[in-house]
């Protein structure tokens, strides 16, 4: 038999098609520049840096049955996440992520996540029907959430009593998606990874920093906040108190997928038992590798 997961990672699992320039791109400019395809998608990303530090995240979301689905699969696999608790429905096409990337860093992104709102709960059926969960046994461990998910179903989420007793990681998906996370200011097990316009949005507050924002978070119930701020110093607070540690300067080729690289090296570090300073710190690193060399 195979081991059972560890971590569920909720949400997007997708393709990537990222363009990156290497010169100025602004609206309407037409540049020579490079075009890839990546596994990609919240959920991907950070199950796929947990399996690289020997964790077994097993992927909780939609992929469809037609051939970007399947290579989508193997490739999952290949990265070492579990693929087997995935919805996969012939009548909903495979998700895709669009951005393009400049110098400056993101110019231009779309997420079609058509597929993954048409699945709705359908993709929390393995944490109540026994395989990793159920209503009488809830899952009590790490759990990776992605904000790309619809506001009902974070709602639904955040007030679930199969994720009462979850430690829950909440990635935000981007500045528009920021207040659909505000139902896990109440969620006792909840941690927000965000960076300070969405911790903003979230609070319904201005902030002039990260240690501020994630105060502030607090102060509003959320169980514990860790607020990036760019080039800017990093914050996390919550239980075990205040934290602040500022990125070194990097030269970014690689901005996509930084805030999942940044979540997914400050659980990999808590795993490990590092206490909170060390894991932030190994945060901002995790990231800086990404935006310096990708993933």
């Amino acid at each position: 038999m195979r081991p059972r997961p560890q971590i569920p990672c909720i949400g997007a699992v997708l393709w990537d098609v990222i363009g990156h320039t290497w010169v100025s791109m602004p609206p309407g400019a037409d540049r020579p520049g490079r075009i890839h395809r990546r596994p990609g998608g919240v959920a991907m990303n950070v199950a796929a840096a947990l399996a690289r530090e020997g964790r077994r995240p097993a992927l909780l979301g939609q992929v469809g049955t037609d051939a970007e689905g399947e290579a989508l699969i193997a490739a999952a696999a290949a990265l070492g996440a579990e693929t087997g608790f995935l919805v996969r429905d012939p009548a909903i096409a495979t998700d895709v992520y669009m951005a393009v990337e400049g110098p400056e860093g993101l110019v231009a992104a779309i997420a079609d996540t058509r597929g993954l709102e048409a699945a709705g709960a359908a993709i929390l059926e393995p944490l109540g029907d026994g395989r990793l969960g159920s209503a009488a046994a809830p899952f009590s461990g790490l759990v990776v959430l992605d904000g790309n998910l619809t506001t009902a179903l974070l709602a639904e989420i955040a007030a679930s009593p199969l994720f009462a007793a979850a430690d829950l990681r909440l990635a935000q998906a981007s500045p528009g998606k920021a207040e659909r996370l505000r139902p896990f200011l109440a969620h006792p097990g909840a941690t927000l990874y965000v960076n300070l316009e969405e911790a903003g949005l979230i609070a319904g507050a201005s902030f002039v920093d990260a240690p501020a924002a994630a105060a502030g978070l607090v102060a509003r119930g959320a169980r514990r906040a860790l607020v990036t701020d760019g080039a800017r110093a990093a914050a996390d607070c919550g239980p075990a108190g205040a934290e602040t540690a500022i990125p070194r300067q990097t030269v970014a080729a690689h901005v996509t997928g930084a805030g999942d690289a940044f979540m997914a090296a400050h659980i990999a570090a808590e795993l490990r038992a590092e206490p909170p300073g060390a894991a932030l710190i190994a945060a901002l690193k995790g990231a800086a590798r990404h935006l310096e060399e990708g993933p």
